[in-house]
């Protein structure tokens, strides 16, 4: 049962990754890599890790993201093509 829940995250995690990378409005592929950074916290605490996974929670969402929307407020919104 665990490992089907496992390959369930995985799962979110490779189709979060691919639509953070598919995104031109950077403000949802900053959204969508927060997306990612929790299923991979999720993972990493399914697989017994749960320190790493409060760092990644806590670095990969958290402070990133916010840096992230911080250095997009400076800029363009969208990217160009």
């Amino acid at each position: 049962m665990v490992w089907e829940l496992e390959l369930a995250l995985f799962g979110l995690l490779v189709v979060s990754a691919i639509v953070a990378l598919q995104l031109r409005d950077l403000i949802a592929a900053v959204a969508a890599l927060s997306v990612y950074s929790f299923m991979a916290a999720a993972l990493l605490a399914m697989m017994g890790a749960v320190d790493v996974a409060f760092t990644e929670a806590a670095l990969g969402a958290g402070i990133t993201g916010v840096l992230f929307i911080g250095a997009i407020s400076l800029m363009h919104r969208r990217s160009v093509d």
